[in-house]
């Protein structure tokens, strides 16, 4: 039987227009494409038309897969001889357990390979014209999950504070710990935050506050996910517009 491969597609933070044009010629390919819940259906329409699609979505606390049954699920069409395109939100190896799907896919020895994609933060970040580093405000960034296990157990320090960027992923349903969590771990209260919601998609928004008011913001303007909170100086920098409505009057 003829081996087939994995491809793993980073399918950017959300608007089509910024698919990586290697990722647009894997999908191409694909006789089957395993993909996550958040990816544009417009980007799912790149593959052959009888190409078969399959949704491993997650969501907090409903998985439709298990990790572990996706991995097999991969690992089991490309031993059947199929070109299997694994589209993933963002980058594959950015909180996207590319790592273990890789992992997997050569311990069986199927052929693999990675088409990177823009980090979702990367995308929001610019859309809002909000600079993760900034000669004047930060020279470093780092990026951290909000929803991981014992959260209160994880070191955070130095990872904000005068000169640096934290970008949190999935922080939204825990925002009163990171708040918290920040806050006693030595930022003080003021320190600039945004929420970037949907970002590059229809109704993205910019939410500012300060790290005190996270929770709080969070609340009052009803942030749905997918969003990102961004604490730093940088956080005041860009635009407080809906850039989906700027185009849209342009």
């Amino acid at each position: 039987m003829i081996m087939g491969k994995l491809i793993l597609v980073g399918a950017g933070p959300g608007d089509p227009d910024l698919l990586a044009l290697r990722a647009a010629r894997a999908l191409g390919l694909a006789d089957v494409v395993v993909h996550d819940g958040l990816v544009d259906p417009r980007v799912l329409d790149l593959a052959p038309r009888d190409a078969r699609r399959i949704s491993v979505a997650k969501r907090r606390a409903r998985h439709t897969m298990p990790q572990a049954e996706i991995n097999a699920l991969l690992v089991a069409e490309a031993k059947a001889g199929h070109v299997v395109v694994r589209v993933k939100g963002g980058d594959p190896f950015i909180f996207g357990r590319g790592g273990e799907e890789v992992e997997a896919a050569r311990a069986a020895g199927v052929p693999v390979e990675v088409v990177p994609g823009i980090s979702s933060p990367l995308g929001a970040a610019a859309e809002a014209l909000m600079p993760l580093t900034h000669r004047d405000h930060a020279s470093i960034v780092s990026f951290v999950a909000g929803q991981c296990k014992s959260l209160t157990e994880q070191n955070w320090a130095g990872l904000a504070g005068k000169g640096r960027t934290l970008v949190i992923y999935m922080g939204v349903a825990t925002s009163a710990a990171i708040a918290e969590k920040l806050m006693a771990d030595g930022l003080t209260p003021d320190v600039p935050v945004a929420i970037l919601e949907r970002g590059t998609l229809p109704g993205a928004r910019v939410i500012r506050s300060i790290l005190a008011d996270l929770e709080g913001t969070v609340a009052r303007h009803a942030v749905k996910s997918p969003a990102l909170i961004v604490v730093g100086a940088v956080a005041a920098l860009g635009t407080d517009v809906d850039i989906r409505t700027l185009e849209m009057q342009a």
